[in-house]
């Protein structure tokens, strides 16, 4: 079988970066639930250093999750980046989509 390269469309491009993005404003809500969710859990406990050997075991946890998420964002950024900065063989994006793109990495 005759294996030819697969270039994508500009329209499967779109709708990537389109979902990526989606993807980064949800996780990027879920940290803020998630830090708020940490400060309530330190106030509650009324402690704030992680080194505290009495430190709250949900806020060690959320924390964890939180540093996860944190670079699970950082390499989807990247990601979009890398695919902006990339050569493509289509036209260039509509400036609205760039536009969106932009707002949710603010986020």
């Amino acid at each position: 079988m005759n294996m030819h390269p697969r270039f994508e469309t500009a329209r499967e491009s779109t709708v990537r970066e389109l979902t990526i993005s989606k993807i980064l404003a949800d996780l990027v809500r879920t940290l803020q639930l998630i830090e708020a969710e940490i400060a309530a859990e330190e106030e509650r406990a009324r402690i704030f250093d992680r080194s505290n050997v009495r430190y709250p075991v949900l806020a060690k946890s959320l924390n964890d999750r939180r540093d996860n998420l944190r670079v699970t964002i950082a390499a989807l950024e990247q990601r979009l980046t890398e695919r902006d900065s990339a050569p493509h063989s289509v036209a260039d994006k509509d400036e609205t989509q760039r536009h969106i793109v932009g707002v949710f990495r603010a986020l």
